[in-house]
């Protein structure tokens, strides 16, 4: 009799970019020149001085474990960046470091949401926040947003969702997949509704610091004492630093899930690396000039692709505010036909600009989200022009 697996893991599917990545790189092994506007990661390296700081911690030893909610020394540094940018005053207790902000999100969604529990999330969302609900035996309850909004969540949608059931509440802002971002009018629209409601706040903020346009980010505990109380404030360097392969994130909050987060860490990764903790505390207590470096080079980037975006015949985008993705409507070009049948999906339309034009885009369908793609601008400006050449040759010959 064969055995089996566990039926959490079972009933996870796999992602629906699979099929494009295995496609590209199949592609790319046999010298196809593929661009890829999949990746959701800077493009660019590491600031010096933080290198610099991990191979010192490696010369000085400091390989060995550190406590399992990270040294004291790195959580100091967080609670100071929250107080100096986000108006947070959080202790060192209220803190910890885990493996990259996803691993935060894991630990954070384990230690609140169990059988039954209801969790909404906005759509479009980041591709894991339901898999990982899933993986706690929550259910996942999702907000269609519209474009015509922002993508951004209202109170009237936030109310309709809630139930005796919900228990959490997540916020990517800015947002992974749109480039949305919420400004301190629109938090304080849904905040009556945070305040009165009986369940917790997820605030994944990764992207606080690449936002465009004058946008001035604000951090949803900073709206209320209330609010602070039940809201789990999630980041990391991964996106501001340009360390996603160092793989530190954090979350601050209130000290009885954190404490839970800390148990849950205990028995699973133990404490982020020592080499890494030691370059994020570089990276927080040095020169800030590669932030604002990188974010004038995105903003560049998002002024670019937007335009070309939309001079495309039957697409409609929104101009993103934060993040470095953009999120164009496709539709269009639904009920196109190709060589190989009809295009009826946003998966489909993206297998055709993979195999028609070399160029790597993502499903709006990956997201919770059809008629979409998503695009990111986390590359050279030469890819960027010649990635858009293509797509607008590709497109066109739809229209033939």
């Amino acid at each position: 009799m064969p055995l089996n697996l566990s039926r959490r893991v079972e009933s996870l599917k796999m992602s629906p970019t699979m099929k494009i990545s295995q496609k590209a790189i199949e592609l790319k092994s046999n010298g196809e020149d593929v661009i890829d506007f999949s990746v959701g990661e800077p493009d660019f390296p590491t600031p010096e001085n933080v290198k610099v700081a991990a191979i010192n911690a490696i010369q000085k030893n400091f390989t060995k474990y550190t406590i399992n909610s990270g040294t004291f020394e790195l959580r100091k540094a967080i609670s100071e960046k929250l107080k100096r940018d986000n108006k947070l005053d959080y202790s060192p207790n209220e803190i910890i470091v885990s493996s990259g902000a996803k691993q935060s999100i894991y630990n954070a969604i384990l230690s609140i949401v169990e059988d039954g529990d209801e969790v909404i999330i906005p759509a479009p969302y980041y591709v894991s926040y339901p898999h990982i609900v899933e993986l706690a035996n929550g259910k996942s309850v999702f907000i269609n947003t519209k474009e015509e909004n922002g993508f951004k969540l209202s109170n009237k949608e936030l109310k309709s969702a809630i139930t005796e059931k919900t228990k959490l509440l997540i916020i990517c802002n800015p947002s992974n997949p749109t480039g949305a971002a919420y400004s301190k009018n629109d938090l304080e629209e849904i905040a009556p509704i945070l305040e009165d409601g009986n369940f917790y706040i997820l605030s994944d903020e990764i992207y606080e610091k690449i936002t465009y346009d004058n946008f001035e980010f604000v951090s949803i505990a900073s709206l209320s004492e209330r609010i602070k109380s039940k809201t789990i404030t999630i980041n990391g360097h991964s996106k501001s630093y340009s360390m996603t392969g160092w793989r530190i994130g954090y979350a601050a909050g209130p000290l009885e899930v954190i404490n839970a987060m800390n148990k849950i860490q205990s028995h699973s990764t133990s404490n982020a690396s020592s080499i890494s903790q030691a370059a994020a505390l570089e990276a927080l207590q040095g020169s800030q000039n590669f932030i604002e470096e990188v974010r004038e080079e995105f903003e560049l980037r998002r002024n670019f692709i937007y335009n070309e975006i939309i001079s495309i015949k039957g697409i409609k985008c929104y101009k993103p505010l934060g993040a470095f993705y953009v999120f164009p409507n496709v539709s269009f070009y639904f009920g196109k036909k190709t060589n190989n049948g009809v295009i009826e999906n946003s998966l489909d339309l993206a297998m055709y600009l993979l195999n028609e034009a070399k160029v790597v885009v993502v499903p709006g369908s990956a997201f919770g989200f059809e008629g979409y793609i998503r695009i990111s601008y986390s590359t050279s400006m030469y890819n960027l022009k010649e990635g858009m050449h293509r797509i607008k040759i590709a497109l066109e010959k739809l229209l033939l």
